[in-house]
C-alpha cells in the first residue's frame, strides 16, 4: 500500500514539474527577455501579466501550490534516493544526481527571488525593471541569478526526460536517446533567453 502511494505521489510529482510549473518557467524567461528591448518594453510585459483577471488565484492554485509541493517533496526524494547506475548507466546517472543537486539549490534560489520580488510588492515596491536593475548592481546576484537560471533550465529540461520516460512515452533507447538531445536543445534555448534578460537588467 505505502508502495502504491509512493508511486502515485512521484507521478503527480513529475506531472506538475511539466504542467504547470515547467510551463509557467518558460513563461517567465519569456518575460523577462523583454528586458532586452528596454526598460518599457519589459515593464508593458510585466504589467500585463500583473494584470490578468484572477491573478491572485491563478498565482497561488496554478504556481504556489504545485511549486511548493513540487519543491518539499522533490528535497525528500533528493535525501532518499540512490543514484542507479546499472539501471540508467553512467551519463543517466550523472544527470540523475545533478536534477536532486539542482533541485535542493532552486528551493533556496526560489524562496530568495520570492522574498526579493513578491514579498517586497506586499511592502509597497513596484515589480519592475528599475527593481530588478537596483538587485543586479550587486556582482554576487548576478552570479547568483546565473546560477539559479542554469539550475531552473537544467532541472527543466532533464525533468522533461524524466517525464517522458516515467509515463512511458519513451521506452525505446532510440527513443531516449533521440528526447535527450531534444531536451538538450531546450536547455540551452532557454538559458540563452535567460541569461540574456539577466545581463539585460545589469
Amino acid at each position: 500500500m505505502v508502495r502504491e502511494s509512493e508511486f502515485y505521489w512521484r507521478r503527480l510529482h513529475s506531472l506538475l514539474g511539466i504542467i504547470p510549473i515547467g510551463l509557467f518557467v518558460t513563461q517567465h524567461l519569456i518575460i523577462n527577455h523583454f528586458a532586452t528591448r528596454g526598460a518599457e518594453s519589459f515593464n508593458t510585459a510585466a504589467h500585463f501579466i500583473e494584470n490578468l483577471p484572477f491573478i491572485y488565484f491563478l498565482e497561488w492554485f496554478v504556481i504556489y501550490i504545485p511549486l511548493m509541493f513540487h519543491a518539499f517533496y522533490g528535497v525528500y526524494l533528493a535525501f532518499t534516493s540512490k543514484n542507479n547506475v546499472q539501471r540508467y548507466g553512467t551519463f543517466r546517472n550523472w544527470m540523475f544526481m545533478l536534477q536532486r543537486i539542482t533541485g535542493v539549490f532552486l528551493v533556496i534560489f526560489i524562496a530568495w527571488h520570492i522574498y526579493e520580488t513578491r514579498i517586497q510588492k506586499l511592502f509597497g515596491a513596484e515589480v519592475n525593471f528599475d527593481m530588478m536593475a537596483d538587485i543586479f548592481s550587486n556582482p554576487f546576484m548576478i552570479v547568483f541569478y546565473a546560477l539559479g537560471i542554469l539550475a531552473a533550465t537544467f532541472h527543466l529540461a532533464n525533468g522533461v526526460w524524466s517525464f517522458l520516460v516515467t509515463w512511458g512515452l519513451a521506452q525505446s533507447p532510440r527513443s531516449q536517446k533521440i528526447v535527450t538531445w531534444v531536451t538538450l536543445i531546450i536547455f540551452v534555448v532557454l538559458s540563452v533567453i535567460g541569461m540574456r534578460a539577466l545581463f539585460a537588467f545589469a
